[in-house]
């Protein structure tokens, strides 16, 4: 969008580049006290590399160590007071969900593990390119705190420039303050929602109407990613087509349903895939549309693709998920939810469990992998409704690939809560979720304990929860159904 009204800039990647950065820094591994941490450090490089290999994707069992060594490297190169995962950040006596322990980050950044990267890349890039605005996409908790400190080391040093704040979670946080600015003085705007056009309009262009153009990766160091290939992340919509489920923050937060033109969609994959040859298309969207999938089913992009996507009749038909497999699809989400029928009408999940059954039986003689979501504890559901769900599950549990079970989390911008009692889930004023009292008693510790005792223990749910890649979770399943794909189809 920059680009194409001439506007110069540069993009990092800040995630990325802090943690090779402090990766780097790790201490040399003969100087390291215990065994793992030795280990850990003298293979650093190797493992890197493993994890940008297909091979490693063969061995759950080498990853899960692969994986686990690279965090014990990040977890000792941190500095006191600090601890960096390879998906979280927690720095001591800092909470993301308060916003004066937000603005404690930015008054001393030096206390961030990544402070020494930030302040060299961007001190560098500052002085020598004397921009009138710095730009932060900021999505998830984990970033927080250091997204924060960033910004207070911006503001320190370049006193005059323009800090523009985005991404989801700040959208969830204007939601929730009704769109008050709780850092001023600090952060000079906080955008909402899509803000390709709100950007333009900060840096005096207007281009309300104008399409937006095709994605642009080709700043990004693609080939530094940990993952054996590059994976082309592509959005054909924001907000949620279907936007009726119960207790759904897309629907709770009134984010509107954006898709992109269907045409535009496959011209841009098409674009895309030619300019970056990447080994698999993530499609970002809180669920691919019936529309964009026909269009997929039809004309394929060329390389494997995964995503989220709802139940609905049109993949209860076995003849689309053949066509879906032979588009490139290796496997989908699903938000199943529940195995009880009462229970998925009460959420308005507008789909039913022989059709989820379908779906899952129509997926595996297609070939396609299934990561499915299940989820616990809302405010309509019982204990015989979880173990409705149980025994769901182990009766499909051989068209079920990946398991992710969530204990439910009522948001701040609730809605249809009338006569439950909700109290502070988090102390903080940026929390995104309240606790409750259940309605039927079915709590989070009771939901916890089933889970723990019951359900992860049945023998035929146990080794399906173990399929799962650790830290990485669904972002890099795929890999590890691609190379057997072709042997899921006979």
């Amino acid at each position: 969008m920059l680009s194409c009204h001439g506007i110069r800039h540069n993009l990092i990647d800040a995630n990325l580049e802090g943690m090779l950065h402090l990766f780097s820094q790790a201490q040399p591994f003969d100087r390291a006290v215990d065994a793992w941490t030795r280990r850990a450090c003298k293979n650093r490089d190797k493992n890197l590399s493993a994890l940008q290999h297909p091979d490693l994707y063969h061995h759950l069992d080498r990853y899960s160590r692969t994986i686990r060594d690279i965090g014990r490297v990040l977890e000792k190169a941190s500095l006191p007071g600090t601890k960096v995962g390879l998906a979280d950040y927690a720095q001591k006596g800092l909470s993301p969900v308060r916003s004066s322990d937000l603005l404690a980050a930015a008054e001393i950044p030096e206390r961030n593990a990544f402070y020494p990267y930030f302040r060299d890349r961007l001190g560098r890039m500052l002085e020598r390119d004397l921009p009138s605005a710095v730009g932060i996409s900021l999505n998830y908790l984990s970033q927080a705190l250091t997204a924060f400190a960033m910004i207070g080391f911006v503001r320190r040093e370049h006193p005059g420039i323009r800090i523009i704040l985005g991404g989801g979670l700040v959208t969830s946080w204007q939601k929730g303050l009704g769109g008050k600015n709780p850092f001023a003085g600090l952060v000079d705007h906080m955008v909402a929602g899509q803000g390709e056009n709100k950007l333009l309009s900060l840096l005096g262009i207007s281009a309300d109407g104008d399409a937006l153009p095709t994605p642009d990766y080709r700043s990004l160091p693609r080939d530094q990613y940990l993952s054996p290939g590059s994976i082309l992340p592509y959005s054909a919509s924001t907000g949620c087509y279907w936007n009726k489920c119960a207790f759904c923050p897309e629907k709770a937060e009134g984010n509107p349903f954006i898709p992109v033109p269907q045409r535009q969609v496959m011209a841009d994959l098409a674009l895309l895939t030619e300019e970056a040859h990447p080994k698999l298309i993530h499609l970002l969207d809180n669920a691919v549309s019936p529309a964009v999938l026909t269009a997929l089913a039809k004309d394929s992009p060329g390389i494997p693709w995964y995503g989220f996507v709802r139940i609905g009749p049109h993949l209860a038909e076995t003849d689309f998920c053949l066509a879906l497999k032979k588009s490139g699809c290796v496997m989908l989400k699903l938000g199943i939810e529940s195995g009880d029928q009462h229970l998925l009408d009460r959420l308005e999940k507008g789909a039913s469990v022989d059709m989820a059954a379908a779906v899952l039986g129509n997926l595996r003689k297609a070939g396609i992998a299934t990561y499915v979501y299940l989820l616990f504890g809302t405010p309509e559901e019982t204990e015989g409704a979880a173990r409705k769900t149980l025994d769901f599950t182990v009766q499909h549990s051989d068209t079920i690939d990946f398991l992710n079970l969530a204990i439910f989390n009522m948001p701040v911008c609730r809605q249809n809560t009338s006569g439950i009692k909700t109290r502070g889930f988090y102390e903080g004023d940026l929390s995104l979720y309240t606790d409750f009292e259940h309605p039927h008693g079915w709590d989070r510790k009771r939901v916890r304990l089933f889970l723990e005792r019951v359900f992860k223990r049945h023998p035929a749910i146990s080794p399906i929860l173990k399929n799962e890649p650790v830290t990485f979770t669904s972002n890099h399943a795929p890999f590890f159904v691609m190379g057997r794909a072709g042997d899921r189809t006979s």
